[in-house]
């Protein structure tokens, strides 16, 4: 259970009592100051020194603040696109261009040259390097269950309803795994469309909540979502790809002292070219997710489209409750019951913590801010929702019809409570 305190000072700010939870640092719940504090002991760290941590975080937040600021109140697919994401793009197009120059200039040097010589030599590096350094395409997850339409077709059918109703293509794949997740992405040369259902997640949700996460989801496909479109997948991928390539490795060596001099040259002037393209592709990783931050507003706008606006905050406020949701399905999978008591368990720690749900929507503006965080905080999706006009449902889930859906996945539920069960 998350406590509730009030803090030992007024705000500043407003003279009220500032309040906390679960050991946070207190804030103003009434104009939110203090909200930008830097939490140490709640955050993970991300680069290791404080002083690191402190001011990214801050940039983060300002970030992350002002985002929400430009984007509230207009429209986000026609209007939200901006620097970050030209830059994404342009980004990958220079870094996609390198690597077929490298690709080009080997074939050129195996070819023009005869073999035994250097630019022989030279030629199978750089050509090896660009194969190294390829654009990833992806591959389903070995851990998802795929459901065909005739083994599903209930599911299917509210998928596909769900996708015209937000303007989305049909996914050519449907699955589900064990985890407390979902998502949506684009595999192969092919680029065939993914979608994935965590059976903990999706059941433990009402019928509109389901609607709102197969809206947010299948909406991943015509969002615009940088990290889910083959021209700027490189910005996320390829800078960090040859960091790893040139990160000098500790050997074993038995030369003499002009060997050991020339190995610490080598390994010093790989840990700085290491150091300064992983620096390069943390900046670019940052900027781009920015224009991903946009993409999960819009796809939450999508959200709220298909299962109407209460559904789709409903589901914002379930992403808050993780880890009593997680406690829920734990428990009841180890006493043998099914998806029917994963939700009803969750519901009734949901309907516990409704008091403090305003005050963990503030907090996780707090929590989940991060350079590298590819979502807004739940707390600013759900606020960006409710300043839009309210959506009525365009599909409706009715008790029934989810009966039927969970009767065709009562296997694949089995499945996943005894593996949570054993799992311990």
């Amino acid at each position: 259970m998350t406590d509730t305190t009030s803090g030992t000072r007024t705000c500043p700010g407003c003279g009220a009592a500032t309040v906390s939870l679960a050991g946070a640092a207190p804030w103003c719940a009434g104009c939110e100051w203090n909200l930008d504090a830097y939490d140490g002991r709640r955050r993970d760290r991300e680069f290791g020194w404080a002083w690191l941590d402190r001011w990214t975080y801050r940039l983060a937040f300002r970030m992350t603040r002002s985002q929400y600021a430009r984007l509230v109140g207009r429209p986000l697919g026609a209007n939200g696109r901006g620097a970050a994401a030209l830059l994404t793009a342009a980004a990958s197009l220079v870094l996609i261009g390198a690597v077929a120059a490298l690709a080009v200039t080997g074939v050129w040097l195996l070819v023009a040259f005869s073999f035994p010589s250097l630019s022989v030599l030279l030629g199978g590096a750089l050509l090896g390097l660009a194969v190294a350094l390829r654009p990833r395409f992806g591959r389903l997850d070995p851990d998802l269950e795929v459901l065909t339409r005739e083994r599903a077709p209930e599911l299917h059918a509210l998928v596909d309803e769900v996708a015209a109703a937000v303007g989305a293509p049909v996914p050519d794949v449907v699955g589900v795994d064990g985890d407390l997740n979902a998502y949506a992405g684009l595999v192969g040369v092919r680029r065939r469309r993914v979608l994935c259902l965590g059976l903990p997640y999706f059941g433990v949700l009402g019928p509109q909540e389901r609607v709102a996460l197969l809206g947010h989801e299948l909406g991943h496909f015509v969002n615009g979502d940088p990290r889910r479109m083959l021209l700027t997948q490189p910005a996320f991928t390829m800078l960090g790809s040859a960091a790893d390539l040139v990160r000098p490795v500790d050997t074993v060596s038995s030369g003499g002292l002009v060997e050991m001099v020339g190995e610490a040259l080598g390994k010093a002037f790989g840990w700085v070219l290491s150091r300064l393209l992983f620096g390069a592709h943390l900046v670019l990783v940052s900027l781009a997710l920015r224009d991903s931050q946009r993409a999960e507003y819009l796809a939450d706008e999508m959200s709220a489209r298909a299962a109407g606006t209460a559904g789709a905050v409903g589901l914002l406020d379930v992403m808050l409750a993780t880890e009593s949701t997680a406690l829920a399905v734990r428990r009841e999978s180890r006493a043998g019951h099914g998806a029917d008591r994963w939700r009803t368990a969750a519901a009734e720690a949901r309907a516990a913590a409704e008091d403090r749900l305003p005050l963990l929507r503030q907090l996780s503006v707090r929590d989940e801010v991060s350079l590298f965080s590819s979502h807004p905080p739940a707390g600013l999706r759900r606020r960006m929702l409710e300043s839009r006009p309210a959506h009525e449902a365009a599909v409706v889930l009715t008790e029934e019809r989810m009966a039927r859906i969970d009767a065709e996945l009562a296997k694949e539920y089995a499945r996943v409570a005894r593996e949570i069960s054993w799992a311990g």
